[in-house]
């Protein structure tokens, strides 16, 4: 028998319309396809496909079902014999097991209570009073109600404890609430509380087409601007692409995949009539989420915006992409434009159009060099082949790399076999680096903390990062945990004991709170780098949020009063100490960059933590990200000394 989660896989990554239009001729009809009954021989369009439901229709004889009905029914298979041709033309490999797992999915648990979250999302953004906020800023982003019904849009009012009592009364406690990701519960605080408040809701489902989170734009100045679920046991952003569940099938009549930047980038491209638009959720293009476009198209179109900060994000995606074999093509938008704005001033012929000019992301990247003249001379030249030759590098596919390695010696009029040279070197140098940290990893992966060791996140507290040191451990009471090997094992390490109730000191927020006591202005220059969920002493946090909301010329009194008696305290003893002080004495810059250095501290302790339970192919993976990470670390405190010191 063939199991459950195969036979879902090949019904969901079946495309209907193709399999159907091998035996029906079918035309385009608005959001379906038409075409005469295959059943009942019928002459008219009564028979109706669709793409986004995955199921076929006849108006006459009243034939119904989805692609493997279909394939059953037409050429009279069994059930076993239709899945696997289905999932042949799907490209998704069938397995005929013994018996058929009957297990029910544990994550169905967590989807329940995110469609019902989505639903109540859904009415709230319906409701005459609790919407019209939201409801305005969607008509402005161009959606009407049809647009908001077809991607599920909701709104999440302010009342932090709506949406927890409605779920209570479908019976999901807080337990299911909070593995499901809708509530959190900080530390210190006695109550649960839900992670989104007064933001428009934009659904995210998995290729499946399940619910397993939402992201989140707030209404008005609140920050961040964007904020996505949790982390859960169904939503891991790094594997899991905004809009796959509906493209999925476009990708493959189109032979191609679109990735965009945002939610509404997705969404203005999808309604000017290019359905297979993707977007990460807010982070770099993955691994994981290349491996899942991989599944559907061999050929990804990256429609980044057009800032330095857009370029910068599409090259590092292509160089994932090349990384898979797929080739990538570049679309340049016209200065300060972005993909919303684009799709929605030009719509389909203009996006067309655009698509039609796009380029080879090396030939995008040669352009922009020859531009600045980086080939004029021979020291320019030496710096741009450096800047071209991780592409390559990159290029799995033998062809791309060859074509490559053609053009950039047509470019620089060297020999092609002198650059092929150069470029094996570059990557035998990557393959040295990959091993030499993996095999710096090996004692970490070789002594995990014990099992009733609990992980905090937290990176190691004091001196210049050292990337070698795992994160802190709460060892339940009991002396700290050190690796097998002793005090002496190499490398030197061992993992600290927190007492339950302590709190670390952290010293760039306390300075970072200073300034902004001594010049209220730098609120706002720190917050647009840094929100106050990246603070973790509860005072500071607190005192933060007090001072984003709070008028420039509100007195201090006025802010003690809205924050507990500890973050009062703190609040009073700085404004002591700070009395007089120029802010610039508080190196802003230097704070702001130690929490930057920080929040990459804490993926990289958690990066150590997914090594020890990968497979050494995912390890190899996890050490590029690492290698990546430590190199945006190093560059962020540039004014500090090896020894962690400030440099005079």
């Amino acid at each position: 028998m063939i199991s459950d989660e195969t036979i879902e896989r090949v019904r969901a990554g079946a495309d209907i319309v193709q399999i159907i239009g091998g035996f029906v001729k079918l035309m385009k009809s608005g959001n379906s396809y038409r075409g005469p009954c295959p059943f009942h021989l019928g002459s008219g369009p009564n028979f109706s496909v669709s793409p986004k439901e995955g199921i076929y229709h006849c108006f006459v004889c009243g034939v119904s079902g989805d692609s493997i009905k279909f394939i059953r029914e037409k050429l009279n298979l069994d059930f076993t014999a239709a899945v696997k041709l289905v999932g042949d033309k799907s490209g998704i490999e069938v397995i005929d097991t013994p018996t058929r797992i009957q297990a029910p999915d544990p994550n169905a648990r967590h989807w329940e209570v995110l469609a019902s979250a989505a639903d109540w999302f859904q009415k709230q953004l319906a409701d005459e009073t609790l919407g019209r906020e939201a409801r305005e800023y969607l008509t402005r982003r161009g959606l009407d109600a049809a647009a908001i019904v077809r991607f599920g849009i909701g709104y999440a009012p302010s009342d932090r404890a709506a949406l927890r009592k409605y779920l209570h009364s479908l019976g999901f406690d807080d337990q299911r609430q909070l593995e499901a990701g809708m509530l959190s519960k900080p530390e210190g605080e006695a109550e649960p509380r839900m992670n989104f408040r007064n933001r428009v809701m934009f659904p995210i489902l998995d290729e499946l087409g399940h619910s397993v989170g939402f992201g989140g734009r707030a209404l008005g100045d609140a920050i961040p601007k964007y904020l996505n679920s949790a982390e859960s046991a169904v939503f891991q952003k790094r594997r899991t692409l905004y809009g796959m569940n509906t493209a999925k099938h476009s990708m493959r009549r189109a032979e191609r995949a679109i990735v965009v930047e945002g939610y509404m980038d997705a969404i203005s491209v999808a309604l000017a009539g290019f359905e297979e638009v993707v977007a990460p959720l807010g982070t770099a293009l993955t691994e994981q989420q290349a491996e899942l476009l991989g599944r559907y198209a061999q050929e990804v179109f990256l429609f980044y915006d057009s800032d330095q900060a857009g370029q910068k994000a599409t090259f590092r995606a292509g160089l994932e992409l090349l990384r898979h074999k797929f080739t990538v093509q570049v679309v340049t938008l016209p200065d300060e434009d972005d993909p919303d704005t684009f799709a929605r001033r030009e719509g389909h012929a203009g996006l067309e159009r655009l698509f039609a000019q796009s380029m080879d992301l090396f030939d995008r990247q040669v352009q922009l060099l020859e531009r600045r003249g980086a080939f004029k001379d021979l020291t320019s030249q030496r710096k741009a082949i450096d800047k071209l030759l991780p592409t390559i590098v990159a290029a799995e596919h033998p062809l791309t790399k060859d074509s490559y390695i053609t053009r950039l010696a047509e470019v620089t009029r060297l020999d092609k076999s002198v650059i092929a040279r150069e470029v094996e070197e570059s990557a035998q140098q990557a393959r040295t680096v990959r091993r030499t940290a993996s095999t710096a990893l090996a004692p970490f992966r070789a002594a995990p903390p014990p099992a009733d060791a609990e992980w905090t996140g937290e990176p190691m507290p004091s001196g210049p990062a050292n990337f070698d040191k795992p994160p802190y451990f709460r060892n339940n009471g009991k002396a700290p945990w050190k690796p097998r090997g002793g005090r002496d094992a190499k490398p030197e390490w061992r993992a600290s004991w927190i007492p339950p109730s302590g709190r670390i000191e952290e010293p760039a927020e306390r300075a970072l709170i200073a300034a902004m006591i001594a010049e209220r202005s730098l609120v706002e220059r720190i917050a647009a780098r840094h929100g106050p969920a990246d603070f973790r002493d509860p005072r500071y946090k607190a005192l933060f949020e007090v001072f984003l909301m709070a008028p420039h010329d509100e007195g201090l009194d006025q802010i003690a009063e809205r924050v507990d008696e500890d973050a009062a305290a703190a609040l009073r003893e700085l404004a002591h100490r700070s009395d007089g002080r120029d802010p610039e004495a508080v190196d802003v810059r230097l704070n702001l960059a130690k929490l930057d250095v920080r929040k990459i501290e804490t993926r990289l302790a958690g990066l150590r933590d997914e090594i020890r339970h990968v497979d050494p192919e995912q390890q190899l993976i996890l050490v590029r990200e690492e290698m990546e990470l430590t190199q945006e670390r190093n560059k962020l405190l540039p004014m500090r000394s090896p020894r962690g010191k400030p440099k005079r």
